[in-house]
């Protein structure tokens, strides 16, 4: 493609709403437009450089024995209420009522949709199944932010595994793990996988694939002494033991004026790690008291998945004050009964202990947790910190933001259950089939790569995925015998295959240096007439962070660059 004819509306400055960087560079590029919140149109370079991810895509779902197909994206209500996410996903999820007054909705996922065409199934020889389409997806996001990496439209491929039993899809499930990890090595992102939840999705197992990158928002514990990773979600660690303090054991109440907050507490003379935090929630609609050390945090999803719960939400000010006779800043559960208390295990065998009186401005000190506070259920809510033991090995846990890539998960037989699916088994005998979700988002991928493959110019794309991989720099357009050169190139490289992008735009040649570099085009060519002389143009790779020029013969060029190309695409097959 000559640049001339080409749309790439590049720009000097990002806009001021852009936060992170894949965001400006896209922008400033000429990648993508904004049309609303959380809604881009992606121009020619985009949408190429989409093209290619999708390739990826479909070339390794397709070597692991997937089929593609196509499902709607506009669902009846009743599938959702059905599994019984119409109401867990809430808000998330676009909704409408069609002209017939039925409820419908914009498909976010497909799991309910693949459950119900998996209903043709009727025997164990028909499975295993793995289905997966590259499919335009709706979520409502409360705050679509940072570009391409959370927004409210998006293409993402979606697959799905059945199977006779949990045996084959943890086949399935290892099938799309390696084929997660070659699609991220091709794409050039370094993505961990981890343990994850699986929140709304349900299931019993799942993993993330994360980039680390502080535009994302995620956290993940990682321990660099061993192969252990986690979402913080799902992480675990050693915390240092903590001895009593010594003092008075025994309960006395004391006066603690205007004092609210744990760190007020702290100053007060009684650290955090001695005191108990308590939190009222409404928990699937009851009111429960949860439990923690006043120096940890309260990780809301690991309670969910510990407790299976299915909503739950800060309880109201004056809900809380109905129940234990105080406002937040003065609650506790000693001498509590009759409303379910959940404790972290590291409140285990702690006393001397301080805690909220269920009186304004009054604590309690000398907390002993086993004597004092009824437990109904001791459950891991604390989010780990960086630095904390490593639980695989004991070394010290990094705690790094991260972008989510990729998301597998097992999702046993929820879906299959609730849509009526069932098989006959080699004994004749009815099974319910086993299900897996696999996704990737493609727009998410292309943002992950231009936030980790860039530098203070630019954009530095890797080949597999790059717009173009070449970029032919003319400096002097008005100089015949350069764009002779230069268009016999242009020809011979795209006769060979390769992608390239002639820049034959009447522009100073720093102009176009920085274009180039801007747009993150990973292989130059510079056509200049003082080269020309000699018989010689001049090559530099994109990602040589010296940016060295290497002078190539006319005649060597297109050689020179298919066993770049071939040997950059083979490194990352």
């Amino acid at each position: 493609m000559r640049w001339s004819s080409l749309f790439i509306p590049t720009l000097r400055e990002a806009p001021a709403e852009a936060e992170a960087v894949s965001h400006q560079l896209l922008v400033r590029g000429g990648f993508i437009r904004q049309l609303q919140s959380g809604h881009y149109s992606m121009l020619p370079l985009a949408w190429r450089v989409n093209k290619k991810i999708v390739k990826i895509l479909c070339e390794e779902m397709d070597l692991i024995g997937a089929q593609e197909v196509m499902l709607p994206a506009i669902h009846p209500a009743s599938v959702w209420q059905k599994s019984g996410r119409w109401d867990a996903i809430g808000d998330d999820m676009f909704r409408f009522v069609d002209r017939k007054d039925a409820e419908q909705v914009l498909a976010m996922t497909n799991e309910e949709v693949v459950a119900t065409v998996a209903l043709e199934l009727s025997s164990y020889r028909d499975l295993p199944q793995m289905w997966y389409q590259i499919q335009t997806k709706f979520r409502d996001e409360p705050r679509p932010k940072s570009g391409l990496l959370r927004v409210r439209e998006f293409d993402m491929k979606d697959s799905y595994s059945i199977d006779i039993d949990d045996a084959g899809l943890d086949n399935s499930f290892n099938l799309h793990h390696q084929a997660y990890e070659r699609i991220f090595a091709r794409l050039g992102l370094n993505a961990i996988p981890v343990e994850a939840s699986s929140g709304a999705m349900g299931g019993s197992d799942s993993v993330e694939f994360m980039v680390e990158s502080p535009a994302g928002e995620d956290d993940v514990a990682v321990c660099d002494s061993c192969d252990y990773s986690a979402n913080v979600e799902r992480a675990t660690s050693i915390i240092p033991e903590v001895e009593n303090r010594l003092g008075n054991e025994t309960l006395e109440k004391f006066e603690t004026p205007n004092i609210r907050t744990i760190e007020a507490l702290s100053e007060a003379g009684h650290p955090p790690e001695h005191q108990i935090k308590t939190l009222v929630y409404m928990v699937d609609g009851e009111l429960s008291l949860i439990l923690l050390r006043g120096d940890h945090q309260f990780q809301e999803q690991k309670f969910r998945d510990s407790t299976s719960a299915m909503e739950i939400a800060p309880a109201e000010e004056e809900t809380i004050k109905k129940a234990l006779g105080a406002s937040p800043g003065s609650l506790g559960a000693v001498g509590i009964d009759g409303i379910k208390t959940f404790a972290d295990p590291s409140l285990k065998g702690r006393s001397v202990m301080t805690t909220g009186a269920n009186e304004d401005d009054f604590h309690l000190s000398g907390v002993d947790v086993d004597r004092d506070i009824k437990v109904d259920q001791w459950v891991d809510v604390r989010s780990i910190a960086d630095g904390e033991g490593c639980p695989s090995c004991s070394n010290p846990l990094r705690v790094v933001r991260c972008i989510e890539a990729g998301h597998i998960f097992k999702l046993g037989r929820k879906y299959s259950e609730a849509m009526g699916m069932s098989v006959l088994d080699s004994e004749g005998n009815s099974q319910i089939p086993t299900m897996g979700s696999y996704g990737i988002g493609v727009g998410r991928a292309m943002a992950a790569i231009a936030e980790t493959c860039c530098d203070d110019s630019g954009l530095i794309w890797p080949i597999s995925v790059a717009p173009y991989e070449v970029v032919l720099t003319v400096v002097k357009t008005d100089d015949e015998n350069s764009m002779e050169v230069a268009d016999k190139i242009y020809k011979d490289l795209k006769a060979h295959g390769i992608d390239v992008l002639f820049d034959d735009r009447e522009e100073r040649p720093g102009v176009k240096f920085a274009d180039a570099e801007l747009i993150g085009i990973p292989l130059r060519v510079t056509i200049g007439p003082r080269g020309l002389e000699n018989g010689i143009v001049e090559f530099l790779d994109r990602s040589d962070p010296e940016k060295t020029q290497t002078e190539l013969g006319v005649e060597e060029v297109k050689d020179f660059l298919l066993e770049k190309i071939s040997a950059e695409l083979d490194l990352t097959a």
